[in-house]
């Protein structure tokens, strides 16, 4: 009996990538031409609502090639989720995340196919070194170096995602009622023995990113809220510590007055920086309580992770 072909499913999220969906493609079909043509393919693109011409290119592209496939998301759900559910709709035996903007190189797929036939079955791209603005590198690379001091799990610095993932481990997302995961940090704390490989990110070439800050800002804290407790402890922490010095303040304050009233003026000074002072460590913590409110409401609702508008080429996985 001939053995059947192993199946990879290529994930690619996109949203607004009008310029860079053919290139994507093209890059990808030759590699499994030319370099992977023992595997069949799908190449599965999850559209998160664009306002460009990107669905019309790869409707297109649907109709050229039965290997391509797509979800047509009813409204923007936003990056994490589409991302998370393209992932868990794949039919390969492995699938392989890779983001329309092709910073990380497609090139690799050759190097996971390799260490996923070595038997890993999670294998991700790390970066070395980013061709990106070095102050997004910077404050990427702070923000990691942060995240993993204060994390319970030892979180993977410079990993976007990108990387090779099991039809076992494809399960486990499947498994996970989450609407709002944070992919990096379930691989982290739930995927098995991984094989890392390194690479140097390419500057997007064609395009605008549609990362802003304050989207960076939301990813940041969904990692943070996600998997540390550190902050809300340290707010306990720093109110008790501060309860003790005011209380001391105070005191002091009290005996000094009560035996020298009229040689120890405390003027308004005094009080408008302690309070100043108190204010912005309390605003900084409510703050923090709130992001933390608003990932726990947002799980307790347990919302779809999206609602399609329509599948090309692409059946429901028996599995599911």
């Amino acid at each position: 009996m001939e053995n059947k072909m192993k199946r990879i499913s290529i994930v690619i999220p996109t949203y607004n990538e009008e310029l860079n969906i053919k290139n994507a493609y093209e890059r990808i079909k030759n590699i499994f031409l030319t370099q992977l043509s023992s595997y069949a393919y799908e190449i599965l693109f999850i559209d998160n609502f664009s306002t460009d011409s990107s669905r019309k290119i790869i409707e297109e592209l649907c109709g050229l090639d039965e290997n391509v496939c797509t979800i047509f998301n009813a409204k923007n759900f936003g990056f994490t989720r589409s991302t998370y559910y393209g992932l868990t709709q794949a039919t390969g035996d492995c699938t392989v995340l890779l983001f329309a903007d092709l910073q990380d190189p497609p090139e690799l797929l050759t190097d996971f196919v390799r260490e996923w036939e070595n038997g890993y079955n999670v294998v991700i791209g790390i970066k070395t070194k980013s061709k990106e603005s070095k102050i997004k590198y910077f404050m990427r690379s702070t923000y990691y170096k942060f995240l993993k001091k204060i994390a319970e799990i030892d979180h993977i610095e410079h990993f976007t995602g990108f990387g090779l993932y099991d039809r076992s481990f494809i399960k486990t997302l499947r498994s996970l009622d989450d609407p709002m995961p944070y992919l990096r940090g379930i691989i982290a704390e739930l995927g098995p023995a991984r094989k890392e490989i390194t690479y140097v990110q390419e500057k997007r070439e064609l395009g605008k990113s549609n990362f802003n800050l304050y989207k960076l800002y939301e990813l940041a804290m969904l990692g943070i809220t996600s998997y540390s407790k550190v902050i809300m402890r340290l707010a306990t922490i720093c109110g008790f510590i501060t309860s003790i010095f005011s209380l001391i303040i105070a005191v002091v304050t009290f005996v000094i007055k009560l035996f020298a009233w009229d040689s120890f003026p405390m003027g308004v000074a005094a009080i408008s920086v302690g309070l100043f002072f108190f204010g912005s460590v309390l605003l900084f913590f409510i703050g923090f309580q709130g992001e933390y409110i608003l990932s726990i409401n947002t799980r307790v609702m347990n919302r779809p992770l999206v609602i399609e508008e329509k599948r090309i080429n692409l059946k429901k996985d028996e599995n599911l």
